[in-house]
């Protein structure tokens, strides 16, 4: 219990700071802190909860990491779904905790006929800019992809795990940089369906390809890590 508490929370800090930045800081007069404020702000979410409480959990916080690093050699399959749950269930008490928050202005609407609506995820015209079902796919495969890469080689038994939260932080704030006009950038299944799940609409409808695609990019990961990567005299 106490490993799905760790996910718990950091799950809700990850969407709570980065979809909370997104939400009231980025756009905000003159001041706003745009894309690149975003994009460090979920790099702060995780190295901060890496450090945290990665210890107790192993820090996932990502049901593509979760499947990434089952896919790897380095977790349980038994753990898989128990660690979702409480990764969907932290991201959605951030998504209502930030929705409580945003009401609490006069005026407050979620137009879910617009694009990154309630800091949701989507492509086509649900992209920030414009980009298709193939292009934001591939964006989210190639990215989780690579994250999972960092993540298995940052906390490999021959690395130093010291620096492990910080390398991970980077990555994902050069992810949220590279993919924030793509897809607004998910590679994280419960940061999108917790938005998702409040926007409604045709966020909610896209939500699958944000599923599918991290997912499948992480196992891919696990896979190359081990067979290809990974340092013989672990195994």
């Amino acid at each position: 219990m106490k490993k799905l508490f760790a996910e718990f929370f950091g799950t809700y800090w990850l969407v709570f700071g980065g979809c909370g930045s997104a939400i009231f800081a980025a756009g905000f007069p003159d001041l706003g802190i745009g894309f690149a404020g975003v994009a460090l702000a979920f790099g702060l979410t995780v190295l901060t909860m890496a450090y945290a409480v990665g210890h107790i959990s192993g820090g996932h916080f990502n049901p593509a990491v979760s499947f990434g690093l089952w896919a790897g050699g380095r977790f349980s399959a038994k753990d898989l779904v128990p660690y979702i749950i409480a990764q969907c269930v932290g991201a959605i008490a951030a998504a209502g905790t930030l929705y409580t928050i945003a009401s609490g202005k006069a005026g407050f609407v979620i137009d879910n006929t617009r694009a990154s609506a309630f800091a949701s995820n989507g492509f086509g015209a649900f992209s920030p800019d414009g980009y298709s079902l193939q292009a934001a796919f591939l964006a989210e495969f190639v990215l989780t992809l690579l994250f999972l890469l960092i993540i298995l080689g940052a906390t490999d038994k021959f690395a130093n795990g010291k620096f492990a939260g910080i390398a991970i932080g980077l990555a994902l704030t050069l992810i949220h940089l590279i993919s924030i006009p793509i897809t607004n950038t998910s590679v994280n299944p419960a940061r999108s369906l917790s938005q998702a799940i409040f926007a409604g609409g045709e966020p909610l409808i896209q939500v699958w390809l944000f599923w599918l695609a991290p997912i499948l990019g992480a196992i891919a990961a696990g896979f190359i890590y081990k067979t290809i990567l990974q340092n013989h005299k672990e195994a």
